[in-house]
């Protein structure tokens, strides 16, 4: 990811919550699965990482974003965004087929 879209991207991500939260059990299946299912849905997602001192945020951000085959945007203190493509949400409305009357 070159830094002008890494730049796009966080400045889209700006006024989103976190989607995803971390909680004391650190990265479990069901908080990947969680991930993964936001990523799908909506691309670019927040993720709140819990207060596990022995794992730095980064860290985390790495695993999760390798674990969902996703890339880490930021990491600002506690909160990672995370990026992943889906080409079918970027049908727009002149890429459907005309209606038939």
């Amino acid at each position: 990811m070159k830094g002008k879209e890494r730049a796009e991207l966080r400045a889209e991500a700006h006024h989103l919550n976190p989607t995803v939260h971390v909680g004391q059990h650190g990265l479990t299946p069901s908080v990947i699965g969680a991930l993964d299912d936001a990523l799908r849905t909506r691309e670019l997602v927040k993720v709140k990482l819990g207060n596990k001192d022995d794992v730095k945020p980064k860290d985390a951000a790495n695993s999760l974003a390798l674990s969902t085959n996703s890339a880490v945007v930021q990491v600002i203190g506690r909160t990672a965004t995370l990026f992943r493509e889906n080409p079918d949400l970027h049908k727009k409305k002149s890429d459907l087929p005309p209606l038939r009357r």
